[in-house]
């Protein structure tokens, strides 16, 4: 089990003492877990979570985003409970958008529950459009096959962006596209980092992928769930496609590798 110090960071998410019980306590599939991400001004984190299938990643992500609480324990982000006031957007393996509006609209929908008026919230769903490559589609409907499956996540990621451009939620969100699409999608995501110095806490099941988005590698076990290895990546922050042939980037996804067989043979 790691352990999680506080500095003299502020914790921009933390998750205290989690136990998550479907059966009234007979059995925990995460028991005692904690989990901080300190707030870095000016710069952002992008935290990896890894795990086996089934080992509660996903969870921890519904947990902060508000979607689910657990059975005991607490969430907080910004130092407060989730609530209305500070909802933290999600993008998953499906896709979410509304089939039945148009990516401005979409893009757009936190800034339309908050009242702001239709002027503005185009104004500002159009500098999010732009930035994910989307210019030219926003009026049509977010729907397959009327945009592709990488275009529907870009969407999403948009979205996400404009309710809370300090922390972005990511739960395998690259898993049902094409190679190429899915490199492209990493390629825009670290750009977007890179941008905006958010807080990503980012699901996925591929290694590669972890060690050329991250700056911290969490990995969990499962029965019951804890983390157990954390791997710093000792890469440049700003990166780009060429450093996937650098030999550290190599040994980073071979140490993951063992890591993660390693954390699959405990009991």
């Amino acid at each position: 089990m790691l352990d999680f110090k506080d500095t003299d960071l502020n914790n921009i998410v933390e998750l205290r003492g989690i136990t998550q019980s479907y059966d009234g306590g007979k059995t925990n599939i995460i028991q005692d877990l904690d989990f901080i991400i300190e707030d870095k001004p000016a710069q952002g984190q992008f935290v990896v979570i890894l795990g086996m299938s089934g080992c509660g990643k996903s969870t921890l992500l519904r947990y902060i985003a508000g979607l689910q609480d657990p059975s005991s324990g607490n969430v907080l982000v910004n130092n407060k409970p989730v609530g209305k006031d500070n909802r933290v957007s999600m993008v998953f393996q499906q896709y979410s958008s509304l089939p039945w509006m148009t990516v401005l609209d979409n893009v757009g929908l936190a800034l339309q529950y908050k009242g702001i008026a239709k002027k503005e919230r185009d104004a500002q769903a159009m500098e999010l459009i732009e930035l994910v490559g989307l210019a030219g589609h926003e009026h049509k409907y977010a729907q397959y096959p009327t945009l592709s499956g990488g275009q529907l996540q870009r969407v999403a990621i948009a979205r996400s962006l404009l309710a809370n451009s300090e922390i972005l939620l990511m739960d395998e969100p690259f898993g049902a596209l094409d190679i190429k699409t899915r490199l492209q999608m990493q390629d825009l995501l670290s750009d977007i980092w890179n941008k905006y110095h958010p807080t990503i806490i980012f699901v996925t099941h591929d290694i590669p992928e972890a060690v050329y988005l991250a700056d911290d590698i969490y990995i969990m076990k499962s029965a019951p769930s804890q983390f157990v290895e954390h791997i710093h990546v000792d890469l440049p922050l700003v990166r780009g496609r060429q450093i996937k042939r650098d030999p550290r980037y190599t040994e980073l996804v071979h140490l993951v590798e063992d890591k993660m067989i390693s954390v699959s043979e405990m009991g």
